[in-house]
């Protein structure tokens, strides 16, 4: 286990948002991603856990009961997020540009506007160091937000791809090092840039980084979008690897046999092919036409949909704050899934953004289904999700740990 950052600490005498523990008995349909859906259930949560969960019959609750009128589900996970981008097109500008207080203030709205679409955890995939910062405000009761999971900076060789944001570094020696800076500010794990249009680090680079980051005894995955990159960095050692692409039969054998999932992030091509949205974000025109013809190319997809079929795990991430995607963007990324046929329907998408990405994270055993003695992460829709996805548009309660934070 790494050594604890310095702020852990530091003496909490009273966190400026101390949100008690609801207790109390949520009735509806139950979607508990761990069997059968339940048409009337119901969900006691006391002390921050689920105390029992069942058809409404079997269960003599001893809290206040709650009518909700919807669907009760696990609170859903953003496994690719980036909680300091805003959306805008130029993330290089704000990224360069953005005084830190600003960038604070970028995240903690967007944390907030996590929480309104029923995100209970994020996994945030770096901006500089600040997310290690909005890890500490969190877990210090400075703001309310959902979980977070944070990688710290992004480490990338030097001049790679999008050098402006992340930690540089050259060699093996200074890959342990970044590494090791991350761990020091806290992080959950680890995350490289291993290509964009070509092959990044070297041998020794890449053994190194992927090396001192199990040394420490945390994962590491790796931005990954072609088939010789995918194929390099599974074979090297990595633990996940963000976003996919194409992909050969041997790739795809070796994802399966070493278990490493691929988080999907469809949300930028999707959002960005729309121009009532893509022009709020001022994405070029010349852009919204090349993604238009992007989604509209179900062979750009078969190498994804051939994993999935072969037993990799999808998991949901729509890379939240790239351009024209904001934070409460779920439904349509989990549409596009099923659609390309990544996910075969609207309940395995379900899937790839509670129980999966629970179990990317290691947190299966606390979070990602509705089972008694889990926590408390859930969430009230109005609608049925696994028929209408877009029903997730319609979240009237979010419980983080029992606490009712939306």
């Amino acid at each position: 286990m790494p050594e604890q950052p310095s702020w852990r600490f530091k003496k909490i005498i009273k966190p400026m948002f101390d949100i008690p523990h609801a207790h109390v008995a949520l009735a509806g349909r139950l979607l508990t991603m761990a069997g059968p859906i339940i048409e009337d259930g119901l969900v006691e949560i006391k002390e921050g856990r689920i105390v029992s969960v069942g058809p409404r019959t079997e269960i003599k609750p001893t809290a206040p009961l709650i009518e909700t009128g919807g669907t009760v589900m696990p609170g859903l996970i953003n496994s690719h997020a980036h909680l300091n981008w805003d959306g805008i097109h130029d993330l290089a500008q704000q990224s360069i540009d953005d005084p830190q207080p600003i960038s604070a203030f970028k995240a903690a709205g967007n944390m907030l506007k996590c929480l309104r679409a029923g995100i209970t955890m994020v996994r945030d995939l770096g901006f500089h160091d600040m997310n290690l910062f909005s890890k500490q405000a969190v877990a210090q009761g400075i703001f309310p937000s959902p979980r977070l999971q944070v990688c710290g900076a992004g480490i990338i060789q030097t001049g790679g791809h999008t050098y402006w944001v992340c930690r540089e570094a050259s060699g093996p020696d200074e890959m342990r090092r970044a590494v090791r800076e991350q761990v020091r500010g806290g992080a959950d794990l680890i995350k490289i840039m291993a290509c964009h249009d070509r092959l990044e680090f070297t041998d020794a680079e890449l053994e190194a980084v992927i090396d001192e980051t199990h040394r420490n005894g945390l994962p590491i995955t790796a931005h990954a979008t072609f088939d010789e990159c995918i194929a390099r960095v599974a074979e090297a050692g990595i633990d996940c690897v963000e976003h996919g692409g194409s992909l050969s039969d041997k790739t795809i054998k070796t994802l399966v046999d070493r278990k490493i999932p691929i988080v999907t992030t469809f949300a930028p091509l999707v959002q960005q092919s729309q121009p009532e949205i893509a022009r709020r974000f001022d994405i070029p025109e010349w852009k919204i036409t090349e993604r238009q013809k992007a989604v509209a190319d179900p062979e750009r997809y078969s190498g994804l949909r051939k994993a999935a079929a072969a037993g990799v795990s999808i998991v949901f991430g729509t890379d939240a704050g790239s351009p024209a995607v904001e934070h409460d963007v779920v439904a349509p990324e989990l549409d596009f899934m099923v659609k390309i046929g990544v996910c075969p329907n609207a309940l395995d998408a379900l899937e790839s953004i509670t129980i999966r990405a629970a179990r990317l994270s290691k947190m299966d055993a606390s979070i990602g289904t509705l089972e008694t003695g889990k926590e408390a992460d859930l969430i009230v829709v109005d609608g049925n999700p696994d028929e209408d996805l877009f029903a997730l548009e319609r979240v009237s309660q979010t419980y983080v740990a029992g606490r009712r934070l939306h």
